[in-house]
Order: structure tokens, then C-alpha cells, then sequence
């Protein structure tokens, strides 16, 4: 009879390091790496939710190969910003309340839609704006220090 991943991952708990590095050999079908118990327990139990729930998207999987790749390179890294349909972004701007909804196929703001932030807050100041740093999604990046 199989165990649930509940009962096997509260078992992991209690399981001493010996036992810990066995059960990653069965799990991973390789050595456990040289690092403590705690990280351990969490790679053991991150691959029994893989293997009962599913693992991640290949596009979160690129997206992650991207970041890894570009980590500590001056390179910028922008991730992608991803809101949830039924969202609603909040912006105060010259004391008035600015109130945006996310849809599946682009944004409403006082009633027409909009397929992007960025024309809305350009439509809310008057002049061209970043939309998703207009509403806080995004900060703006430092300055770089010059080469001396």
C-alpha cells in the first residue's frame, strides 16, 4: 500500500541525517550532496510534491534557466510580470484615486478597456509613463556606480 506524501513528509521530520541522505539516494537515484539536514528534508519533500502533484511549467523552467544564466552578470534581468484576472491595481495620483482591473485579455480602467498599463497611466498624467512602474509593479533600477 502506498503512503500519502502527508505522512511521508511528516516521517522526513524525524528521520536523523544518515537516514535523510538514504532516502535522497531513492528519491534522486544519486549521492546526496553535502549539505545539512534541513535542505535536505526540503529536496526530498520538493521532489515527493513533484512526483504527487506535478513539477513546474516548461515556461517557468525556461524562465528559470534564464535568470540562473544571467546571475551575477551586469546584464539586466527583467522577469515577467504575470497578474491574475480579477486583480485590482490602486494608484493615487495629484489626490485623486486611480483604480485599475486585470482581465484575461487586458485591462479596464473607468469603463473602456485597455490592452496595456502603460496607456492607462499615460492617460491618467498626460504624458508618457511606464504603466506597470506607474502602479508599483516594478522599481525603477539604480543608478550603476562608475568604473574607477
Amino acid at each position: 500500500m502506498a503512503i500519502c506524501i502527508t505522512e511521508q513528509l511528516h516521517e522526513l521530520a524525524a528521520m536523523k541525517p544518515e537516514e535523510l541522505r538514504s532516502r535522497w539516494r531513492a528519491v534522486y537515484r544519486t549521492v546526496a550532496p553535502d549539505i545539512g539536514p534541513d535542505l535536505l528534508r526540503r529536496g526530498i519533500a520538493y521532489r515527493l510534491q513533484e512526483r504527487g502533484q506535478g513539477g513546474l511549467t516548461s515556461s517557468t523552467r525556461r524562465e528559470l534557466d534564464k535568470l540562473i544564466k544571467g546571475f551575477g552578470k551586469d546584464t539586466k534581468i527583467s522577469a515577467t510580470l504575470t497578474l491574475k484576472s480579477g486583480t485590482r491595481l490602486v494608484r493615487s495620483w495629484h489626490n485623486k484615486m486611480y483604480q485599475v482591473l486585470v482581465l484575461d485579455d487586458g485591462f479596464e480602467y473607468d469603463c473602456p478597456r485597455y490592452q496595456s498599463l502603460t496607456q492607462i497611466a499615460s492617460d491618467i498624467t498626460g504624458v508618457h509613463w511606464s504603466g506597470p512602474r506607474f502602479f508599483g509593479l516594478v522599481k525603477r533600477a539604480k543608478p550603476q556606480a562608475a568604473p574607477t
